[in-house]
């Protein structure tokens, strides 16, 4: 099962145009071709993003938002309610009218009290304006740094200014150690990303994060070599 997934993920078909293989990245005259292996670096990056994510968050985001006056919401809690709580993880955060008359004969509760309820319930589950600023905070300083880094690693290039000598040598292209690092800064960044997706506000940004990687991944293995 294994080796089965491992041979359809690294299928030369899905990482490489027609008539090219992983063959063609073994090294030779005086070349180091990228290799797959590589990846793995990305691993303790994406580790270390989360680190550092939550020293940032406590140490420079927490503050910041006190100063502008970013502050932590009061949320009414809901009463302990073993029958309500078990409709609203199991069955649905918005009950129909149907629901909410046999909720009713079930707890003994009016109709008013179980929609009264299910409101506070869900406000509980919402992310608090200070966890949305950390969040969006530590996002923008990452992009600000990524963009400063990759304008200072395209600057001195020159199919910055002239697009023709990006495809010189196409298919097999040359990789800078400077590239190389930033995309495997940027594939970290989105692993972590996917680590802490179930503690974050809730977006529809996971096949986002996915395509993220695979770009990064492809654009680092295929067609590359770094010296």
């Amino acid at each position: 099962m294994v080796s089965s997934l491992s041979a359809w993920f690294w299928n030369e078909r899905l990482w490489f145009p027609e008539g090219l293989g992983w063959a063609d990245l073994e090294d030779k005259d005086g070349r180091v071709y990228a290799k797959a292996r590589d990846l793995w670096v990305a691993l303790p990056i994406a580790v270390a993003f989360l680190v550092i994510r939550q020293i940032f968050e406590r140490l420079v985001a927490t503050p910041l938002a006190a100063v502008m006056g970013v502050k932590e919401k009061v949320r009414l809690t809901v009463s302990h309610n073993p029958t309500l709580e078990s409709f609203y993880c199991n069955t649905t955060k918005n009950p129909t009218q149907s629901s909410i008359d046999s909720l009713c004969k079930q707890t003994g509760c009016s109709e008013r009290q179980v929609q009264r309820w299910f409101r506070r319930r869900r406000n509980q589950d919402r992310p608090s304006l200070l966890k949305k600023f950390k969040e969006a905070s530590w996002r923008f300083t990452f992009y600000l740094f990524a963009f400063i880094a990759g304008l200072a690693a395209l600057v001195d290039k020159p199919w910055l200014y002239d697009f023709k000598e990006m495809w010189q040598g196409f298919p097999i292209l040359t990789l800078l150690p400077s590239q190389y690092w930033y995309y495997m800064i940027e594939l970290g960044f989105y692993g972590s990303l996917i680590f802490s997706v179930a503690s974050d506000v809730k977006r529809k940004v996971s096949v986002h994060h996915a395509c993220s990687i695979k770009h990064t991944m492809l654009v680092t293995i295929k067609y590359t070599v770094y010296k």
